[in-house]
């Protein structure tokens, strides 16, 4: 569900749920629902330092 969502929207409804916090308590339903987006974002993050990663080999001393 939330992997369709691109990552600028993903970010801005991130932002949006912490700029919410600062303003009140945030309702059960809203503290899943941000926590999904957050997981939904590391999980983007980590995808992408492995992506990074796999393309790195150690070469050794010269």
């Amino acid at each position: 569900m939330y992997n369709e969502i691109p990552h600028d929207e993903l970010v801005a409804k991130i932002n949006e749920f912490t700029a919410m916090t600062r303003e009140r308590e945030l309702t059960e339903e809203e503290e899943k629902e941000r926590a999904a987006y957050r997981e939904e974002y590391l999980n983007r993050i980590r995808q992408s330092m492995r992506g990074s990663l796999q393309g790195v080999y150690y070469k050794g001393k010269k």
